[in-house]
């Protein structure tokens, strides 16, 4: 026969309550001993739960957002690039940009850690359950060539246009042809104004019309990204170098 200590955990792992399940047996111990009352061992248990439930929740948006690696902004040496503002980085963590549908741009030489820092904003998003995707320029301008091929650009333009944070890494890391400016062009237009996007380059603003090769295309993009939009420059050394990798 089951005894009823049996008959909870079943029932516990009956309503997916795996946490419960898990720490019972430890606050039954405490309270048998009367080190807690079983209206605290229960908001405890309660707790536990909902606190692991919330991280798994959290790990499927990091996950579903694509990011190579994860990273956070402890993680970053702001000693090694004095050129940039350790409080205004910080400040956005609490999302704010992304209520006023701000853009961030970050602009440096390769390895100054302007992913790293697209990427620790990005998933500071994913915690707050924003739906945010981090993407390469080159991989979405494919995406987006493909779609155009299919004809499903439409429905690739309002995938990429729905999310509340885009991340698109590298503008400029590789030529980008006329047709491809104006499918970009596309995207950032569906953005404008409605969600934030984050933008990190290794070439100045200024330079952007030698890179997509299109001055109308290429002002009408820059219009739109900078219109609402903080530009960070970061004018450091590389951190690759400095670990001699």
């Amino acid at each position: 026969m089951t005894s009823n200590f049996q008959a909870v955990l079943n029932n516990l792992d009956e309503l997916g309550l795996s946490k419960m399940n898990a720490y019972l047996p430890e606050y039954i111990d405490q309270i048998n001993s009367q080190q807690l009352s079983f209206t605290e061992a229960l908001l405890d248990l309660t707790e536990r739960e909902l606190t692991w439930r919330e991280s798994r929740q959290i790990g499927r948006v990091i996950e579903r957002a694509r990011f190579p690696q994860e990273k956070t902004l402890k993680e970053f040496d702001f000693a090694f690039q004095p050129s940039i503002n350790p409080q205004e980085i910080k400040g956005f963590k609490d999302l704010a940009f992304l209520e006023k549908h701000e853009n961030l741009i970050f602009i440096g030489s390769p390895g100054v850690g302007k992913t790293h820092l697209a990427i620790s904003i990005g998933i500071e998003a994913c915690k707050q359950n924003k739906r945010t995707l981090f993407v390469n320029c080159h991989d979405l301008l494919l995406r987006l060539t493909t779609s155009y091929q299919k004809g499903t650009l439409d429905r690739a333009i309002h995938q990429f246009a729905r999310y509340d944070l885009l991340i698109i890494d590298e503008i400029g890391y590789l030529p980008i042809d006329h047709d491809e400016a104006n499918l970009l062009f596309q995207v950032i237009n569906a953005r404008y104004e409605q969600h934030s996007t984050i933008i990190t380059s290794n070439s100045e603003l200024s330079t952007w019309v030698d890179i997509f090769q299109n001055p109308t295309v290429t002002a009408a993009i820059l219009d739109r990204l900078v219109h609402h939009a903080h530009v960070i420059k970061i004018t450091g050394k590389s951190y690759r170098l400095r670990s001699g990798g």
